[in-house]
């Protein structure tokens, strides 16, 4: 998750551009990293994952990939989705979105049947859906503005009714700004999860005024911060 977040867009490792973008953020969201609830994100590229050696790192919640489009499901997602929860951390399970590929229902209901699914039991979070830089073609997937928010509401609306919960959405500012656009369709729904690699969360994407979640780095693993309270956090899994 976030590979092509960095590929498109880089870190603040790797450039000072950051530095100069940080002083025009008007305010919006700037944050830095001193949350003490922090997580972890993986996919099938980590396989068979050692969760105590993360829950003793401090890592309290995590997010493991499920599926991708229509097509694929995460062979280890069984170790990682169930060993996270075994170890104590909060979980929740992400989506790899695919809109080039089949609609938002049809995606929506795949991952909700391959380990999407919500419970109130404290310790799952809805699910997320990952949207990003397209790493097989054309950034937007070659959609417009317009058919991107059809499909990210269709997407939203079909996890919504499946679930009764809305899903977290996965993005940056930047992608969102190129492929959606000033859309405030979701802001007011969709937990944020934003990324972006830096000493600071930066401006938001439109229709959001707070984040849930932040991906700092991936380096050298996908780490993040909940925005909150570790009792905030169980309240978002508890719903």
């Amino acid at each position: 998750m976030g590979s092509q977040i960095e590929r498109v867009e880089g870190s603040e490792r790797d450039s000072a551009k950051d530095a100069k973008d940080d002083k025009g953020d008007k305010g919006k969201a700037d944050a830095s990293r001193d949350s003490d609830v922090r997580g972890i994100d993986v996919s099938g590229w980590q396989q068979d994952v050692d969760w105590q050696h993360w829950w003793d790192e401090g890592k309290r919640f995590a997010f493991v990939k499920a599926t991708e489009g229509t097509g694929y499901t995460n062979p280890y997602f069984p170790q990682q989705y169930n060993g996270s929860y075994d170890v104590g951390m909060i979980r929740g399970a992400y989506h790899f979105a695919r809109p080039d590929r089949s609609s938002g229902a049809a995606q929506a209901n795949f991952f909700v049947d391959n380990g999407g699914m919500w419970s109130g039991d404290g310790k799952t979070l809805p699910g997320a859906a990952d949207l990003e830089y397209n790493p097989y073609g054309e950034d937007c997937y070659d959609k417009s503005e317009s058919e991107m928010v059809d499909w990210i509401q269709d997407f939203h609306d079909t996890y919504a009714d499946r679930t009764g919960r809305y899903p977290i959405f996965y993005t940056s500012t930047s992608w969102w700004e190129k492929c959606v656009g000033d859309s405030h369709d979701f802001g007011e729904t969709a937990p944020l999860w934003i990324a972006r690699y830096s000493s600071r969360v930066g401006e938001l994407p439109s229709g959001w005024h707070y984040y849930s979640f932040w991906q700092y780095t991936d380096d050298p693993i996908d780490k993040n911060e909940f925005n909150g309270t570790r009792s905030q956090l169980r309240a978002v899994a508890t719903g």
